[in-house]
């Protein structure tokens, strides 16, 4: 048995499966099929059918309030889901990548796109017990390892999943385990489900707080002085990477986009780059405010501002800097970009490459920026900081929340995959029978199926044999030795 296998399953495996319990692999138990790719050319049609994509699957929960349609002439049938079957997303943040819900027949007659992976359980299998495998999985990482990284997206390909290891107990005992961890996993979900709304409110509150500080431009004090993120001090784009600078005489740290969060910098993964001749040009210091240059729409322009930790350090290309003039405060700058980002100012100026949202220096400079008098900008950095704090306070009890129900949906899972969940009955048939007759179901359908193509071809051989051949026309007729045929009369003139 793999460590592969030990690592994923927590107990299973160290001294081998729970009796009765068999492995398998995805492929061996249902059917893994991809969804329909998107096409400009079926956006209208005879057969317009809703369809399902990664934004719609949550982990055990289809989100179908925002459906688009699709015309589905002719396949339909192949992409059309039924009630059991598992979603997968195909393409998602590393962490998200093959994230599991079951449709249940809501919304009714619904197909796939191909951003998700439909799983079918064969006769035997039940469908809780997939998609329990599958959270499993998820949230110990296992789909992560099969994931190939695309433009910062995450792909778990249907020939991947097809071969992940799959642990199958006894069906009788497939029914005891999900109705037990059915009802405890529906209560941890519960709790996940209050922590994002109130995240949600958490992040509207954050918004109306920064929104106060720095209200809109029609609403500004008339003594403040209306200026541009260019007027109130210099902005500069980072150092642009080439591979010919990894060593050099003058190697430097650097932040990029990686190391810039909201008002927090994390310096734990810090590359190393030679600036020779123009570490000065770069060098950060401390209350210079850095904004992320590239990033998800809804996240250019997060900025943070640089308080010398670490010493010594410059900033790429993927980050803008802004260095405050003598009439603006750092802080009073980092409050103004706070604000414009959760306002969505900063979304308005982003141009769109690669899936990647940018937010050029020319733009930057333009977006609008309020100078209050610098004692006033004093204490809106001071009241809105103790604002922000409280709410940040209660973000971190959310924080342990999430985080405790986390570790209470592992502690669940890998109970139920030792087989210490619930108890074992001696009496039932083992999961070796169940994987037989799902061999035999599969080799039977794919002998029907091949006795349908062969029949269907003898069908077409006997129907063109028994078209009668053309009759033969006096000009197609053979000629007598040394009879020459008659030229039609268009040839003759």
């Amino acid at each position: 048995m793999s460590a592969s296998k030990v690592e994923d399953f927590g107990q299973v495996g160290r001294d081998g499966l729970p009796k009765g319990w068999a492995w398998a692999t995805v492929a061996d138990v249902g059917d893994v099929e991809l969804g329909r790719p998107r096409h400009p050319n079926w956006h209208e049609g005879p057969d317009m059918r809703p369809y399902l994509r990664v934004s719609n699957v949550f982990e055990d929960r289809i989100d179908a309030t925002v459906l688009k349609e699709m015309d589905f002439s002719g396949v339909f049938d192949k992409y059309r889901l039924e009630p059991g079957d598992i979603l997968l997303n195909e393409g998602q943040s590393a962490h998200l990548v093959g994230r599991p819900a079951m449709y249940r027949g809501e919304p009714a007659d619904v197909a796939y796109t191909n951003s998700l992976i439909r799983f079918r359980a064969n006769t035997g299998l039940l469908p809780e017990w997939a998609l329990l495998v599958f959270r499993k999985h998820l949230h110990s990482g296992r789909f992560m390892r099969e994931a190939r990284i695309t433009t910062n997206i995450a792909h778990l390909s249907a020939a991947r999943l097809k071969v992940v290891e799959f642990p199958v107990p006894p069906t009788a005992e497939q029914h005891r385990i999900t109705a037990a961890l059915g009802i405890r996993m529906a209560r941890l979900d519960a709790v996940d489900r209050t922590v994002t709304a109130a995240r949600q409110d958490l992040a509207a509150l954050r918004k109306a707080v920064l929104l106060d500080a720095v209200p809109e431009p029609e609403q500004w004090p008339a003594h403040w002085t209306a200026t541009t993120t260019g007027k109130a001090g210099t902005v500069e784009l980072g150092r642009a990477r080439h591979p010919n600078w990894h060593t050099g005489p003058k190697v430097r740290p650097y932040l990029r986009v990686a190391n810039v969060f909201e008002d927090r910098i994390d310096i734990s993964d810090v590359k190393d780059m030679d600036f020779s001749g123009v570490f000065d040009k770069y060098r950060l210091e401390p209350g210079d405010i850095l904004l992320n240059e590239g990033q998800s729409p809804h996240l250019v322009g997060r900025p943070a501002m640089y308080r010398g930790i670490p010493e010594g350090v410059a900033f790429t290309n993927s980050l803008l800097r802004f260095r405050a003039s003598d009439e603006v405060l750092p802080g009073w700058a980092l409050l103004v970009f706070r604000r414009h980002l959760h306002a969505g100012r900063f979304m308005r100026e982003v141009r769109i490459t690669t899936n990647l949202a940018h937010l050029s220096g020319a733009r930057l400079k333009a977006v609008e920026f309020p100078v209050p008098p610098r004692d006033e900008q004093r204490q809106l950095i001071r009241t809105t900081k103790q604002r922000l704090a409280s709410l940040g306070r209660i973000e971190l009890g959310l924080d342990r929340t999430a985080r405790r129900n986390s570790a209470l949906r592992r502690a669940l899972l890998a109970e139920a995959f030792s087989g210490r969940l619930v108890p074992q009955d001696a009496a039932d048939e083992p999961a070796e029978e169940l994987l037989k007759q799902i061999r035999m179901e599969r080799e039977a359908a794919e002998t029907e199926r091949k006795l349908a193509r062969t029949a269907a071809r003898a069908g077409r051989k006997a129907k063109a044999d028994a078209i009668p051949p053309l009759p033969i026309s006096r000009h197609d007729a053979p000629l007598v030795a040394g009879e020459q045929a008659a030229l039609p009369l268009e040839f003759n003139s």
